[in-house]
């Protein structure tokens, strides 16, 4: 079995789910995955996924851009023989859309499934063999997926933490962020193509000097391979006055993942990184802008508070606390509570 999810990073995760209730309900089968460079790291290790296969799209798109169409046509025409041959029986394309639903039909599997129009865009069903129709026109990405699962025959639960981290690494974080209780995590970056997503630096300094001061809460600030990433993290620090501090370095989705589940809450945008905490259980506040709230709900399963703007991105830090702080009185209740049960 063959899935197709490429994209951003925040829509492949958002495939775990799903992809693991496949292999519970096929746990003999097969099963790769095929995803694009830059989300390859949040299926690699994953226990859900026999084998990664990854597009070479930026090779491509580079041939093309520097004028030499034979060469990205041998780059595409060389995958899609590997592909090939390969010999999936049955594909499940999660992306549908017309890139996604052509890899699929160069596959050679039999069977190919999709979903129809809404969510199947660009043409992307007339390659389908099967066609899953969902109702209603807006539901989440986790639900969307779910669907597509039980369409294709398969009623089988999905893992507790569909993004699982490696308890070695999680172990080696949390010697990092040192002794106390866990750290908030502020997440100010996002892809270069959603910067319309992003809260202000000043907003996430003023949380993190909120945070300390009406709860004695740390924060820390996470940063990824995104351009300026790094430097918008640096200047939320800097405008903290020392409410916060800059997070240890993660070399790829995987490491991301295990930080952040030694985290007691993550704060940020419509963003791959929100959507990994979430799936590793940590609790969440979502910022939202001109998102649709629905459609990118965090994972249901996982404590979460989605604050939406009437306009692009303008939420007060305050109230983005009042969010936190919810979240936090319920983990801290929790923890009371498993300590009168010792």
């Amino acid at each position: 079995m063959l899935v197709i999810r490429l994209g951003a990073v925040g829509d492949v995760v958002r495939t775990l789910p799903a992809v693991s209730s496949l292999r519970a309900g096929l746990p003999g089968a097969h099963l790769g995955w095929l995803v694009e460079p830059r989300s390859a790291s949040a299926v690699e290790g994953q226990p859900w996924v026999d084998e990664v296969l990854v597009f070479p799209r930026p090779e491509i798109v580079s041939e093309l851009r520097a004028g030499r169409p034979r060469a990205a046509w041998r780059r595409f025409r060389v995958f899609a023989s590997r592909l090939r041959a390969r010999r999936f029986e049955l594909v499940i394309d999660f992306h549908c859309l017309a890139r996604s639903a052509l890899l699929a039909r160069l596959s050679g599997a039999r069977r190919r499934l999709g979903y129809a129009r809404p969510f199947g865009r660009e043409l992307s069903w007339l390659l389908a063999t099967d066609r899953a129709r969902l109702s209603p026109p807006r539901m989440s990405r986790f639900e969307r997926n779910a669907a597509l699962v039980r369409f294709a025959g398969i009623d089988a639960p999905h893992a507790e933490r569909p993004f699982r981290v490696a308890e070695q690494t999680r172990a080696r974080f949390q010697e990092m962020l040192g002794a106390g209780p866990p750290p908030v995590a502020l997440h100010p970056g996002t892809s270069q193509r959603t910067a319309h997503k992003r809260w202000s630096v000043e907003h996430f300094s003023r949380l993190a000097v909120l945070l300390r001061e009406r709860g004695s809460v740390a924060s820390i600030v996470t940063w990824g391979p995104t351009r300026d990433d790094r430097a918008a993290a640096e200047a939320v620090v800097a405008g903290s006055g020392g409410a916060a501090v800059l997070a240890p370095r993660t070399a790829d989705l995987g490491e991301l993942g295990a930080l952040l589940s030694a985290c007691r809450l993550v704060v940020g945008g419509d963003t791959g990184p929100l959507h990994v905490a979430s799936l590793v259980g940590t609790p969440v506040v979502q910022l939202l802008g001109p998102t649709d709230p629905i459609e990118n709900a965090p994972w249901p399963d996982t404590p979460s508070r989605s604050v939406r703007a009437d306009r692009a991105m303008a939420i007060s830090p305050e109230t983005a606390l009042e969010a936190a702080r919810a979240l936090l009185g319920g983990a801290a209740e929790d923890e009371r509570a498993a300590e009168r049960s010792r």
